[in-house]
């Protein structure tokens, strides 16, 4: 489980392709504090660290997962917001996030508001996954509030603070980002479905 609130940004060095997965090395601030078998929230999908080396760590992504996230989009240099685990005791600071993204949003529109940005994301609605208005949402593994809620589109704002620490700072119109809807609003959705 994880909070959604990013520790640090990650540089992608290396991918390779074996078989259905990607092995994807990653240089990050974090390397001294990982440990093999560790998980870690990348851009909101939890994989598991399986190797350390040359200054870099190593997750592995198989074909489900490549998927259903942006995942397979990745290039080297691409940065990715990460977050470890959150520890038993530690405070929930953002909600209650699995690192299982549900599908891939697309950034609608950005717009600079007197000092915040405004981030506008169209997502498929038949997958039947929901927004609340002031519900969480989770973008690129960045736990945020929802404004704007519509059928297959929501709004997000991002403070100063937000946009130094993660990767909105490179969203334009057209990118693609891993989305975990809020475990709460999957419940019920899920609840009016049966009926």
């Amino acid at each position: 489980m994880f909070t959604g609130i990013i520790e640090t940004l990650g540089i992608i060095k290396g991918i390779k392709k074996q078989d259905g997965n990607l092995h994807i090395l990653v240089e990050s601030s974090l390397l001294n504090e990982l440990k093999i078998d560790q998980s870690v929230s990348h851009n909101g999908v939890c994989l598991t660290v399986v190797a350390i080396e040359n200054n870099l760590y190593t997750v592995t992504a198989i074909q489900e997962t490549i998927d259903k996230t942006n995942l397979g989009n990745w290039d080297i240099n691409d940065v990715v917001n990460l977050e470890r685990a959150m520890k038993l005791g530690d405070r929930l600071d953002g909600h209650l996030v699995q690192g299982h993204v549900d599908q891939i949003g697309v950034c609608k529109s950005v717009e600079e508001t007197n000092g915040s940005w405004f981030f506008t994301f169209e997502y498929d609605a038949s997958l039947h996954n929901i927004t609340i208005e002031k519900g969480s949402i989770t973008v690129n593994g960045v736990s945020l509030t929802v404004v704007n809620s519509m059928n297959n589109e929501f709004s997000v704002a991002i403070i100063p603070y937000t946009y130094d620490h993660t990767n909105f700072k490179f969203f334009k119109i057209g990118t693609k980002v891993n989305l975990e809807f809020d475990v709460i609003g999957k419940y019920v959705s899920k609840l009016y479905s049966i009926k």
